[in-house]
């Protein structure tokens, strides 16, 4: 069975910005599963799951353009005079404010009117590749009940070992 749109999918993975930090791996909170093509994980990384099999592995990396395309960033209009008195607000600025709990929130300048700005709000890694490595566990075929995964590995002999008296 490969990854097909529908199949519930479980992975290990792990995404890193290019050639830095780790932003989310399955060491730190176990692998992950989903329903492939509901958009519940990045499009990009979805669309190199596809026609993958049970225990394969991928590699590579997602550019920046493709990991977050701006047209699929939420979006809102803000009055324009929350902006301050002779500040240029032209389309495709960038501007950082606290956020309600006091984080740093950038947002990006999609259109203005004299009355309000749309703006697209940028999550921290936009702007930047993304390496990603996967390996596919479990493929679980809904509509005909068939499913395939990786055995688990064995257990420890230590595990198996009689307690000491």
């Amino acid at each position: 069975m490969k990854v097909a749109k529908g199949n519930i999918v479980r992975l290990e993975y792990e995404l890193r910005v290019k050639g830095g930090d780790v932003v989310e791996s399955s060491v730190q909170s176990g692998p992950i599963q989903y329903v492939h093509g509901e958009g519940k994980l990045l499009p990009a990384l979805e669309k190199r799951l596809d026609g993958m099999e049970i225990g394969a592995e991928r590699t590579g990396t997602i550019p920046a353009a493709e990991a977050f395309p701006e047209h699929s960033l939420p979006a809102k209009d803000i009055p324009r005079a929350e902006f301050p008195a002779g500040e240029k607000v032209d389309v495709g600025r960038v501007f950082q404010a606290k956020g309600p709990t006091g984080q740093p929130v950038m947002f990006k300048v999609s259109a203005v009117t004299d009355d309000k700005v749309t703006v697209r709000f940028l999550p921290p890694m936009f702007g930047k590749d993304l390496d990603f490595r996967v390996k596919v566990l479990m493929i679980d075929d809904p509509k005909s009940q068939k499913r395939e995964a990786v055995a688990p590995p064995p257990v420890p002999a230590d595990a198996l070992a009689e307690p000491e008296k």
